[in-house]
């Protein structure tokens, strides 16, 4: 046998355990070197810089 669900869930309860899933901003923050808005904890995109030393070079396209 498999265990089943004793009550219907209501659409309230669904939802609210789902509200999570729509959630998308990341946290931004400024580049130290060039100024730039990137995800926090993460290389800027721009120029490739992380915690303020360049760790990845970046193609100017």
């Amino acid at each position: 046998m498999t265990p089943l669900p004793k009550r219907k869930v209501s659409r309230s309860r669904r939802n609210r355990r789902r509200a999570h899933d729509s959630l998308s901003l990341k946290h931004l923050v400024q580049c130290e070197t060039c100024g730039e808005y990137h995800v926090s904890h993460h290389v800027c995109l721009k120029c490739g810089s992380y915690k303020g030393e360049v760790v990845m070079e970046v193609d100017e396209d």
